[in-house]
This record gives structure tokens, C-alpha cells and sequence, in this order.
């Protein structure tokens, strides 16, 4: 993989975490939550809740575990939105 490719995946990467953190921030507010709660609630700590939200963290397995309980969903429901999948 060259520099251009790294690019381009970088870029393709970044439009799906910013529609997961849209999607995140659509759960938090349809569930008049705040991301302190959800993070208290996962136990996490809560610039986390707010990176993910901003897209500026690709979330580990553990962190989306610890958001759906924070929440109270299925952790399912956090990847199911709507996006532009690129092969």
C-alpha cells in the first residue's frame, strides 16, 4: 500500500466514523441522554463518548460494549444507520 492508498482509505474510514458518531449523537438525544451519562453508565470515561460522537476515535469492541449499556441497547442498534459502503 502506497501513501495515496493510505490516503484514500483514511478518507473512506473517516465519512463511516463521522455517520457511526452522527448515529451515536441521534441515539443520545432520541433518548434524552447526555454523553456524561452514557459514559458513567459504561463506565468510561467521557471524552471517549465525546470522541467517538465527533468521529475522531475509531471505536474498540469494548468502548461500543460499554456505550450500548450506557444507553441501554443492544449494541446492534449502534451500527444500524444508513451508509455509502465503497469497495
Amino acid at each position: 500500500m502506497n501513501v495515496a492508498d493510505f490516503h484514500c482509505v483514511k478518507i473512506r474510514n473517516q465519512k463511516y466514523l463521522n455517520a457511526f458518531g452522527a448515529n451515536l449523537k441521534r441515539l443520545i438525544v432520541e433518548n434524552k441522554l447526555t454523553p456524561e451519562h452514557v459514559a458513567a453508565i459504561g463506565r468510561i470515561e467521557t471524552k471517549q463518548v465525546y470522541r467517538v460522537i465527533n468521529g475522531e476515535h475509531s471505536t474498540t469492541l469494548s468502548v461500543l460494549i460499554a456505550i450500548a449499556k450506557g444507553l441501554e441497547v443492544h449494541p446492534k442498534v449502534l451500527l444500524d444507520f444508513d451508509f455509502e459502503f465503497e469497495e
